[in-house]
């Protein structure tokens, strides 16, 4: 994006390891801001800030993290303030994708997709509200980013679970949003939904359309995504970090409460 600065503000990314997580956290670094890369996977997480101090400087840093845990998101938060001399840019952006027809789900996958995906944001969202409120440990206010997905608003099979957890991002964001606003906590709560991406889980995920018989290959499950998508592309992690870095910024600063596509109108 370039023109949005977000010097000095620090920022925390969760599953910022790898993928859409790890493209976020770089674009927030490119903006000016430090940040603090949190993951279940810790020499990965750490190689990333270790890339990050490289190319922006110094004082980015990387927290062990499990978002489906509270004590170890308030270790994250408390973690990152100590790192940052602050926190106000939270992004929980952590999630698992499982493939699979409804009368196939096991309860162990869809358990995984509700704790990670929708209980990680959601223990997200209370830490990010309690340390970035005025009686907060870093008690400046700030922004909380949420990832949903383009899933929450299409009926695409294979990934009822997942479109369910990341619908209930939606209602989590804009009632974190009220509450924040009614109770003068000065964090404005916002959510993006991407669309499909070529990472690891994108892939993942057309892959795995194909092997239960929905599409007769990876390749045609991706054109039958394409073909849903006015902009006649995929989307890119920089289409969504770039949209991370807006709603983060002061020129997003009456925005609070929305949940903003970045679907190449997939969604609409």
């Amino acid at each position: 994006m370039g023109s949005l600065d977000l010097s000095g503000r620090k920022a925390l990314v969760t599953g910022g390891a790898q993928g859409l997580g790890e493209g976020m956290a770089k674009a927030l670094a490119a903006a000016g801001a430090k940040v603090v890369i949190s993951d279940i996977q810790k020499d990965t997480g750490e190689a990333v800030a270790d890339a990050l101090d490289q190319e922006y400087g110094a004082g980015n840093g990387f927290v062990a993290h499990d978002v489906t845990d509270d004590g170890s998101w308030e270790n994250a938060v408390v973690a990152a303030n100590d790192i940052l001399g602050g926190l106000d840019i939270l992004v929980n952006n952590a999630g698992v994708e499982i493939t699979s027809l409804l009368t196939e789900v096991t309860a162990d996958d869809a358990r995984k997709m509700l704790e990670v995906n929708l209980l990680g944001s959601i223990l997200g969202v209370k830490w990010g509200l309690r340390t970035m409120r005025p009686d907060g440990l870093a008690g400046q206010g700030g922004a909380i980013i949420n990832v949903a997905s383009v899933a929450a608003t299409i009926a695409f099979p294979g990934i009822a679970v997942y479109s369910a957890t990341k619908s209930g991002i939606d209602r989590l964001t804009r009632v974190a949003a009220m509450e924040s606003g009614k109770l003068g906590y000065g964090v404005r709560v916002n959510s993006i939904y991407p669309g499909l991406v070529p990472t690891a889980m994108g892939a993942g995920l057309a892959n795995d359309c194909a092997e239960i018989g929905l599409f007769e290959s990876p390749e045609a499950a991706v054109a039958a995504v394409i073909g849903l998508t006015p902009a006649g592309r995929l989307g890119e992690v920089s289409d969504m970090a770039d949209a991370v870095v807006f709603l983060a910024s002061n020129e997003a600063r009456f925005i609070t409460g929305i949940g903003l596509p970045v679907d190449g109108g997939m969604g609409m």
